[in-house]
């Protein structure tokens, strides 16, 4: 691993990530909000499960957070001091709506109208998802994603902000990682709503697909204007070892975790030729309004998925080592996971890398956070995705996850991602040497020349 704090970017990357090329940063809105019973806001699912004794690290809630909603102007100012040229956030399903159905809360919508309007001020392209896995708790009480009628409620819920927002907004993204909704939300237990149950997990998945095309077809029907898109997040899996064994757990991995989405959207159908002991209850017509044609695809890249049935499991080499996650840092599989889709998917449409990031304990000391392995993570993973677009593959822009440090769901606050280190108590912001470095890599990039050392003070 490189020992430079300040790594260029090669002349591939400059050449490849040069104008046109998107870079910016995402959050969540349950990560960063706060103001949990403020503004008209309604209880989400995260709500309830955090405040149920042992699901999350120290107990901890998103009930502050960042406190982003009293002080999101102060945020917009700081993205446009690192020169970022397009921030991804969330709507929160509960602020708008608060029971999911019926009366919208204008109030939570002057929210993020406002904030809108300010990315839009400052030249900040606003891309935004509109379900981040904070189910309304009233639509939760009503069956929740295995109620198939939730998949209706989310199609008018998208319409609304559609055609509220729709006019202004970069893109909006329908969902983001279905996989952890349906299987960490009611197959582990490990998310809200905190179930455990493999058939329904399954059955949830094919909802939340087909609450996508319906929100697709209406707001298409309503002549919302923003890019469409859905936000996935994938790994390429990789057998640990030659065996006929780990080949076909890696390819049965593969599908449960990457095709069962893809398959769906791109094909109009689940996989088929992997067995599966459980299949979701399809109706007539489903298909095709999961299949609808997509402006842009999102797709989220941590680590690829090293798969063995071995015992002891041999573990993934990390010649980059791990994150504070315990993942394997392992660029090279962002730019085989978008080789492999160009292969298996011929007809996608423009992709976007809405999340990337890791987890680190950083320290805040003497005012600096001097987090190297954060910009080697980043420098290593915008190179391996300018080999990617090199190669053909139609990739337009990069968020590092996260803005800021923020609430890590099951982990609380004692995971950091962000470029930017929040001390919870006082809500201090300060950039870390990671936020510097994109900075001046963004302004070095759009000044037509390769990334120069700096000195920052």
């Amino acid at each position: 691993m490189s020992s430079n704090p300040h790594p260029r970017l090669s002349e591939l990357a400059t050449a490849q990530l040069g104008r046109g090329f998107l870079l910016g940063a995402a959050t969540c809105a349950y990560q960063i909000e706060g103001a949990a019973r403020e503004g008209g806001r309604g209880p989400s699912i995260w709500d309830t499960f955090s405040h149920q004794s042992g699901h999350t690290v120290n107990g901890d809630t998103g009930d502050v957070a960042c406190d982003h909603y009293h002080r999101w102007r102060d945020d917009v100012a700081l993205m446009a001091d690192l020169k970022l040229e397009a921030y991804r956030f969330s709507i929160a399903w509960p602020r708008v709506q608060p029971s999911g159905r019926g009366a919208r809360n204008d109030e939570g919508i002057a929210f993020y109208d406002r904030l809108v309007d300010a990315l839009l001020a400052r030249g900040i392209q606003p891309h935004a998802t509109l379900y981040h896995w904070d189910l309304p708790q009233a639509l939760q009480d009503r069956g929740g994603w295995g109620n198939r009628d939730t998949a209706v409620y989310f199609s008018r819920y998208a319409e609304k902000m559609g055609r509220l927002l729709g006019d202004r907004l970069a893109s909006l993204s329908t969902h983001n990682e279905p996989w952890c909704t349906a299987v960490l939300g009611h197959a582990t237990g490990q998310f809200a709503p905190g179930l455990r149950d493999a058939a329904l997990a399954v059955q949830v998945s094919h909802h939340v697909l087909l609450s996508h095309g319906l929100a697709v077809a209406a707001l298409r029907a309503a002549g919302v204007r923003a890019p469409l898109g859905i936000v996935l997040n994938q790994s390429p899996v990789v057998p640990a070892t030659a065996s006929a064994s780990d080949r076909v757990a890696a390819q049965s991995e593969y599908a449960a975790f990457v095709r069962w989405y893809m398959d769906p959207i791109f094909l109009g159908r689940y996989p088929i030729d992997i067995s599966l002991k459980l299949m979701p209850k399809v109706e007539p017509g489903d298909m095709d309004l999961i299949r609808a044609p997509l402006d842009p695809l999102g797709i989220n890249y941590y680590t690829r998925i090293w798969k063995s049935v071995s015992e002891p499991v041999q573990p993934a080499p990390a010649p980059w080592g791990v994150t504070d996650m315990g993942w394997e840092i392992y660029p090279e599989g962002l730019r085989d996971l978008l080789l492999g889709l160009r292969r298996e998917y011929p007809r996608l449409p423009p992709i976007y890398i809405t999340e990337n990031g890791m987890a680190e304990a950083d320290r805040l000391q003497d005012g600096r956070v001097d987090d190297a392995r954060r910009i080697d993570y980043v420098h290593r993973h915008l190179e391996a995705l300018a080999q990617a677009r090199a190669q053909g593959v139609d990739v337009r822009g990069y968020f590092y996850w996260s803005l800021m440090d923020n609430y890590e769901w099951d982990s609380g606050y004692a995971k950091r991602f962000g470029i930017v280190h929040v001390d919870y108590a006082t809500q201090q912001r300060t950039p870390k040497a990671s936020a510097l470095w994109y900075r001046d890599t963004i302004a070095a990039l759009r000044a037509g020349a390769g990334h120069e050392e700096v000195a920052h003070g």
